[in-house]
């Protein structure tokens, strides 16, 4: 197996150990952290993970190496609460992770022949389900944001076997969900609304499935979008105010000349 005895590989290993150290020490002597369960870190490590995901669609590396920082904090401190009552400890985890790299990688470190990454995707569901998973998608965590988990199911599926082969096929889905949605709403009848909202639905996961089969990522997409409109919006609310404007008291034509001007805004 590869060995890095690198002078930059100590000091990892003593910044790590240091880590360590300093939890050990808040653990025992800081009230506060004293009195964390994983319970009451459970909120916050999901809060970290947002503001990680922030800080990369930003392109802020400063603040991405900020907030790794804090979730390899988190990762030990749970680790640490867990070792005082002889769960597991800080080393179990890492060695359960290696395990894991090794036996779901026989390409690498066994004799099982993998050329593309596919294939690599393909041996890896297979190696959950010998692991004793039931299903290729009972590793999609219920509670997943809607979106990210209609990629991740997409993407098992497609790990066995099971999935559109081209491109025009998928969009045709698409508008044959489209079309579905717009029945649902241009009926003479009342509208059922649980129809229309599983229709809608429909219709988001064929988008989100074309995302997927040209390769873009329906979640960092759309943020980009919703940071793209805050942006436009907030410089809209501050024009109108420096115009001595309010926007409850405008036209929705007069806001739309900000809002070109916020569009040439880089």
């Amino acid at each position: 197996m590869f060995e890095n005895t690198s002078p930059n590989r100590l000091n990892i290993l003593q910044a790590f150990d240091r880590l360590l150290t300093i939890m050990d020490e808040l653990r025992e002597q800081c009230p506060w952290d004293r009195k964390q369960t994983m319970e009451s870190l459970r909120h916050l490590t999901i809060e970290e993970m947002y503001e990680l995901s922030d800080s990369i669609l930003e392109g802020n590396m400063a603040e991405v190496k900020k907030e790794l920082g804090d979730l390899i904090l988190h990762i030990v401190f749970y680790a640490r609460i867990a070792s005082e009552t002889n769960t597991f400890d800080i080393a179990d985890v890492l060695n359960a992770i290696c395990d894991k790299l090794i036996s779901r990688h026989p390409h690498i470190y066994g004799t099982v022949k993998a050329d593309t990454e596919e294939q690599v995707k393909q041996n890896w569901e297979q190696l959950k389900l010998k692991e004793g998973n039931k299903s290729v998608l009972a590793g999609v965590p219920s509670s997943l944001p809607a979106l990210v988990k209609a990629m991740r199911i997409q993407e098992k599926a497609r790990g066995a076997g099971f999935d559109w082969e081209e491109k025009t096929q998928v969009w045709e889905k698409v508008e044959e969900e489209m079309q579905e949605f717009k029945e649902a709403f241009n009926s003479e009848q009342e509208i059922d609304s649980k129809e229309a909202e599983g229709e809608f639905g429909d219709l988001l996961f064929s988008l989100v499935n074309y995302a997927r089969f040209v390769d873009i990522n329906p979640e960092t997409a759309l943020e980009r979008t919703n940071k793209k409109f805050i942006k436009r919006f907030t410089y809209l609310e501050e024009e109108a105010k420096k115009a001595g404007k309010n926007l409850q008291d405008m036209t929705l034509a007069e806001m739309d000349i900000y809002w070109e001007k916020a569009k040439k805004q880089k």
